[in-house]
């Protein structure tokens, strides 16, 4: 049987810990590849006591014996990249011989970060929460088919398609009519930096990704695709319009690599025992109360990418539930019930109030007007979860925790991970060993 790709992502609004887990399975594979997204994105990986960052970097890049691809999904900012392979390199890791980059990887200019810093100042108080890296403005020329690729940097007229496109989106930014958005000074040091950033990228592999990993699937290599961001931050089916600009759901893989849809194998979805959100939009299992700022706290939810402090709120079973069906999850990992460990009585939402009906499904809008979460209280538990490191040790609470969410979705919890470190993963199916 032909080898197929498996997929990694978040099921929730992002920052479930996907990073860690790619990191934790990669030995598992010969290949870990992004497919989506770009330097908005901050997977955190810790072991040997240190702390590491990626945004646009695979999360298989310290794993000696594993290449990473950047898809033809990803969009890359040469300035954000150099920065991080420089910091690679500064830890000996080889990053030219573990990493090839898609020649159809759209590039963000710098005045798609000055065209998104336009557009949220001039939404005021209805503004979406963006990062302010270009993200969207790079997907919107993609789609309007007015980007710049990987492969368009080794071309000859590189400066001529730079130089229109840098006009095209100056004209823009002045259409919004929100005052001094930039400096003719800093928009200099901008490119200055951007060209320095053209030159690093263009010294990598560039490769047809989309040949490349076919060719690796029939040869029998094992293919990880990790994603971006959350399932409820995808384009099409997350809490629109605050969401990101890509498709974060399994079915990005396959446009954001070249893989066709028989060719994905598992799809593991990742959750965290409580739900968090970063920037503006509906949330409705929302704490605002000190339990929230207690979950926070001991969570260290603050985004890795923005700093931003996350909302914090608990588990929401119909969102859940719904990024499970839309990604046809197979398998599904836990993250972080260790910040849980603080409360003597956790809660879970199984149903919504939606206008009056009480319904197990996520509904077209989830605005908090509309919606407000139905719990069912469960027993908490207060041990130290952090030094565990098999399932028998586990308080009986937590085992039922665990035991409830399997039953509500039908999917297995394979992982549980009990700490940002490596060593901090418990396997419940012993088969990923």
């Amino acid at each position: 049987m032909k080898n197929k790709v498996d997929v990694l992502l978040g099921l929730q609004w992002g920052d479930e810990g996907k990073g860690k887990l790619v990191d934790v399975l990669t030995p598992r594979y010969d290949i870990i590849a992004r497919f989506q997204g770009g330097p908005n994105a901050g997977h955190t990986l810790e072991f040997e006591g240190k702390k590491h960052v990626l945004h646009t970097i695979p999360s298989g890049i310290f794993h000696d014996h594993v290449l990473n691809v950047v898809g033809n999904g990803v969009v890359i900012d040469p300035v954000v990249f150099s920065r991080e392979i420089s910091a690679l390199r500064e830890k000996s890791v080889p990053v030219e011989k573990r990493m090839v980059i898609s020649r159809k990887a759209h590039i963000i200019l710098p005045t798609h970060r000055l065209l998104d810093r336009a557009s949220e100042l001039s939404k005021g108080d209805a503004k979406i929460g963006s990062t302010l890296k270009g993200i969207g403005p790079c997907y919107m020329d993609k789609t309007g088919r007015n980007g710049m690729r990987v492969g368009d940097l080794l071309e000859d007229d590189f400066r001529v398609k730079y130089e229109a496109l840098k006009q095209k989106h100056l004209q823009l930014i002045a259409g919004f009519q929100v005052g001094d958005v930039y400096t003719s000074e800093e928009l200099t040091q901008m490119e200055v930096d951007f060209m320095k950033g053209v030159e690093v990228l263009k010294a990598l592999t560039i490769v047809d990704s989309e040949h490349f990993i076919n060719n690796e699937l029939a040869a029998g290599k094992k293919i990880l695709a990790e994603g971006a961001q959350g399932s409820m931050l995808d384009i099409d089916f997350g809490s629109y319009p605050f969401v990101t600009s890509s498709n974060t759901i399994a079915a990005g893989a396959c446009t954001g690599l070249g893989v066709a849809p028989a060719r994905v194998g598992e799809v593991i979805g990742i959750f965290k025992a409580y739900c968090t959100r970063v920037g503006s939009g509906p949330f409705p299992t929302e704490l605002l109360d000190e339990i929230g700022e207690q979950m926070r706290k001991t969570g260290n939810e603050f985004g890795s990418t923005t700093g931003r402090p996350r909302r914090c709120g608990w588990l929401d079973l119909p969102a859940l539930r719904y990024a499970c069906m839309i990604n046809g999850v197979t398998q599904l990992i836990m993250m972080k019930p260790d910040v849980l460990s603080d409360f003597d009585e956790l809660q879970v939402c199984t149903h919504y109030n939606h206008k009056g009906e009480v319904i197990d499904y996520l509904p077209y809008d989830i605005d908090p007007s509309k919606v407000s979460p139905i719990y069912t209280p469960m027993k908490g538990w207060t041990s130290d979860l952090t030094q565990m490191r098999n399932t028998d040790q586990f308080p009986n609470a937590l085992s039922a925790y665990v035991a409830f969410i399997e039953e509500q979705l039908q999917l297995p919890i394979t992982v549980v991970s009990v700490g940002p470190d490596r060593t901090q993963t418990i396997l419940r199916d012993k088969t990923l060993a």
